[in-house]
């Protein structure tokens, strides 16, 4: 448990013992200026209102029943219009810095979840070309949810939905099967639907090589299976070399196949949910808050993309799954309550699923948004991207922004060794962590896991900002929102550098303090380690 949350746990004691109210909401935080204190509380305002008392007599009463021994706390202070302020014990950091040390890559972690079960579903595109820059923005933000869910102690899902049913997979079809009788010297015009991509060529081409003019005579399945197949592999070698690992692809075709889709009208409809309208079929999504029914089966017969969708969800949710989440691109965003209006109809309470809308992304490069790739000439795809800054680069550009809000990478920026780009101030930080301990190592100092020598400012702002890095993590996983985690670590290297600068870490004339001195740069190369790897970047040793 951190400093905050041990002055939290005892403010509740004391108001236990004080006969006051116990649920009420308050912070337990770090002031902007410190000197009045290391952390400040509001309860005694948020208390007022509930216990109708003046503040500041709540501030007094709690204050003298506040165990200071048990909450490593030299003195409280009482402030203006009502708040505490709290001066930590020197020593009460000891605790924290054996235990990061202890538990190493594992810090940050809890059981929080209690190995419920999340599936989170991303990325999804068709497979019929490259992934682009909404697909790389899915994919990123999406692995980091599935890392923060996991470190907070949920078993988790990655799942793709491979659309391979439907009229883009034919067109596909189509077009591998145009470009083959092209390849051959045979006059074909191409599909108005069809797809102009330089993979179709391609693969186009290896046919030619391998098979000659024998599969002339394929059906139209063959190219569809095989086409499917190599874009599939393609999106997946994108995805490893971008560290995502998928553990489920679910075939679209399967859900037809096995008879699933085809269930989903009669099992509404006995539920009441299904209404014959201008010879289409509605689903009664209006009962479930949406602002209007929508159609599931077309006056033609066909149905829409609604109902293999619903099919989808009570498959995932009938594996055993107790929370899904969706990440859907920005043209997505009316699709959120049909979803949730589809899970109440089967069965399930809404607050089962989450949708997350991203939004979308421009690049920038010399002031100027750049459209498309140089190298190809085409519209520019996450290996462009990835080819161009980096995978690092890439990853913490897209985790760094709320998912919610449109994002503009700067190519230039995310390129710059400097202190101007934030992820190199942050590998610095390491880097620098690293040859510290280094050194230490070439000298034979031993580090010591005390903190009773580290007054400094520099040392008490580092040690309190680590000390928030349990709280970031918990809060970054549950609202689902991985910037917190980049946000956090670079302000944590911010403070790191701001110690180097004005303490000597290795001091050969006070060993002592040299000691606790490299606990805290152990401690803090520790927790930028692990909050890189819940973003899925790599710590570098050395720049």
């Amino acid at each position: 448990m951190n400093v905050n949350e041990v002055i939290k746990n005892e403010l509740i004691n004391a108001l236990k013992k004080a006969n006051l109210n116990t649920e009420v909401s308050f912070v337990v935080e770090i002031p902007k200026d410190t000197t009045n204190g290391d952390y400040a509380s509001n309860v005694c305002l948020k208390l007022a209102s509930i216990e109708k008392k003046n503040p500041m007599d709540i501030a007094n009463i709690v204050k003298e029943n506040f165990d200071l021994a048990k909450a490593n706390v030299s003195k409280i202070e009482i402030a203006r219009p009502g708040f505490l302020n709290f001066f930590v014990l020197q020593d009460s950091f000891k605790d924290l810095i054996n235990r990061i040390v202890a538990e190493d890559d594992k810090f940050g972690t809890c059981d929080y979840g209690k190995h419920k079960k999340y599936d989170v579903e991303f990325v999804s595109a068709n497979p019929t070309g490259d992934l682009h820059l909404g697909h790389a923005r899915q994919a990123a933000v999406g692995d980091c949810i599935c890392r923060l869910l996991t470190a907070i102690g949920y078993d988790v899902t990655r799942e793709y939905y491979v659309n391979d049913a439907g009229n883009q997979i034919n067109n596909l079809a189509k077009s591998i099967y145009c470009r083959y009788k092209q390849a051959l010297g045979i006059d074909e015009e191409f599909p108005d639907d069809g797809y102009h991509g330089e993979d179709i060529i391609s693969i186009a081409n290896e046919l030619k090589e391998k098979y000659q003019d024998t599969l002339l005579d394929k059906p139209l399945d063959y190219f569809k299976e095989l086409g499917i197949k190599k874009e599939l592999d393609k999106i997946i070698a994108v995805l490893d070399n971008f560290r995502v690992k998928f553990d489920v692809f679910t075939s679209e075709r399967m859900l037809y196949s096995k008879g699933w889709v085809d269930e989903i009208i009669p099992y509404l409809d006995k539920k009441g949910f299904i209404y014959n309208k201008d010879g289409a079929l509605w689903f009664k999504t209006t009962a479930f808050e949406d602002d209007k029914d929508r159609v599931l089966k077309k006056s033609d017969g066909s149905y829409t993309y609604l109902l293999p969708d619903i099919a989808y969800h009570r498959y995932k949710l009938e594996r055993g799954f107790d929370y899904l989440v969706d990440i859907l691109g920005a043209d997505h965003h009316g699709y959120i309550k049909r979803l949730e209006a589809a899970i109440e109809a089967l069965g399930y309470k809404k607050e089962q699923i989450q949708v997350i809308i991203h939004q979308m992304v421009r690049l920038i490069k010399d002031g100027k948004e750049v459209k498309m790739s140089k190298r190809t000439g085409k519209a520019y795809t996450l290996k462009d991207l990835c080819d161009e800054i980096g995978v690092d680069a890439t990853r913490y550009s897209f985790a760094s922004k709320s998912i919610a809000t449109h994002m503009d990478l700067n190519i230039d920026d995310a390129l710059k060794k400097s202190n101007e780009n934030p992820l190199y101030y942050i590998e610095y930080a390491h880097a620098r962590c690293v040859s510290i301990a280094k050194i230490a190592s070439v000298e034979n100092i031993e580090i010591d896991l005390d903190s009773s020598k580290l007054t400094n400012q520099k040392e008490i702002q580092l040690l309190k900002h680590i000390c928030l890095y349990e709280k970031v993590v918990l809060d970054a996983a549950l609202s689902m929102s991985p910037y917190k985690v980049t946000n956090y670590l670079y302000t944590l290297a911010q403070y790191f550098h701001a110690f180097y600068n004005e303490c000597k870490v290795i001091d050969k004339n006070d060993l002592e303090i040299t000691s606790q001195r490299l606990a805290l740069v152990k401690i803090t190369r520790i927790v930028i380690k692990n909050g890189l790897e819940l973003i899925g970047v790599k710590a570098l040793d050395q720049m």
